[in-house]
């Protein structure tokens, strides 16, 4: 606990004046010059800037700039006024974030321990820049593990029968901890439309195969019935169509005819709990971009 304490605030020392942006607009001529001379003016240099657009005739532009900026806290709220131009001109979809402002998330769990386990420890050594608020089960399994780093737990039994009294309590708890995204690391209950709208594009999964394969309940035991060659995780925002968000990180790893189901359960739980510690640090570093049903990731 003490040493990832220590990682954020050295964390939030060092990026005190570094902010991104990400932007999303129709393509066409003279916008990277637009944003560039911007920053430029207001005395800000560009560290990192990525773009891409489906369609230079008639497409979708993206752009990620990250960029220092001498006395960022004063200047922020005037940036993103004086930015408004701009963003009118060219039709932006656009977020300023502060860097050194620490992102909170709560973590889901039922009771395989992997996802979790990867997350904390990502958190434990200072390479996940966030602050794990509160982790929420619907099994004690974890409480031990999880309040022995000093991290709020809450068990909340959770099933289709009293699933609206549940996610009243899980809001609330969110709404009290002033939550920015939610994890869900293998919690394996169905979210309702109510609870996922009121966090859009701010859940992330991880399903335990390689999308849009096997969807649903058992897939190592489908996959082994199939002789599968390859097994896979699929991290995603999730949305209202069960298992079909926007996807953010896949892998893959090669079995053969000798994996029994137990095999590739073992090697699954490594793929999966490894895809959605890469998914949540692009999240937490403002990488992913939402458009329509897929996620441009720089």
């Amino acid at each position: 606990m003490k040493d990832s304490v220590a990682a954020v605030n050295t964390f939030k020392n060092q990026h005190i004046n570094r902010a991104r942006l990400l932007i999303n607009c129709p393509d066409q001529p003279g916008i990277v010059a637009a944003v560039s001379q911007f920053l430029f003016e207001n005395g800000a240099n560009i560290i990192e800037s990525n773009q891409y657009t489906t369609d230079p005739e008639g497409g979708n532009f993206f752009l990620r700039i990250e960029f220092e900026c001498t006395d960022l806290k004063e200047k922020t709220t005037a940036l993103q006024h004086e930015f408004i131009p701009i963003a009118e001109k060219f039709l932006m979809d656009y977020a300023f974030t502060n860097v050194a402002t620490i992102k909170k998330m709560a973590i889901f769990v039922s009771k395989e321990p992997h996802c979790l386990q990867e997350l904390l420890w990502e958190w434990q050594s200072g390479d996940l820049m966030a602050e794990i608020s509160l982790v929420i089960s619907n099994h004690e399994d974890a409480r031990t593990f999880v309040e022995s780093l000093g991290i709020p737990f809450y068990y909340i039994p959770a099933n289709r029968e009293i699933r609206e009294q549940a996610e009243k309590r899980q809001l609330q708890l969110l709404a009290e901890y002033d939550v920015d995204f939610i994890v869900l690391a293998r919690y394996m209950q169905i979210l309702t439309p109510q609870f996922v709208t009121a966090h859009p594009k701010r859940i992330i999964n991880i399903h335990h195969s390689f999308l849009p394969a096997f969807v649903g309940a058992n897939p190592y035991e489908r996959a082994y019935e199939r002789g599968v060659k390859l097994i896979g995780a699929t991290s995603h925002y999730v949305t209202n169509d069960l298992d079909e968000g926007p996807i953010i990180e896949q892998s893959t790893k090669r079995v053969n005819h000798r994996d029994r189901v137990d095999d590739l359960k073992k090697i699954g739980r490594a793929i999966e709990r490894n895809v959605l510690a890469r998914a949540v640090k692009w999240h937490i570093e403002d990488r992913v971009i939402v458009h329509r049903n897929k996620t441009i990731v720089f």
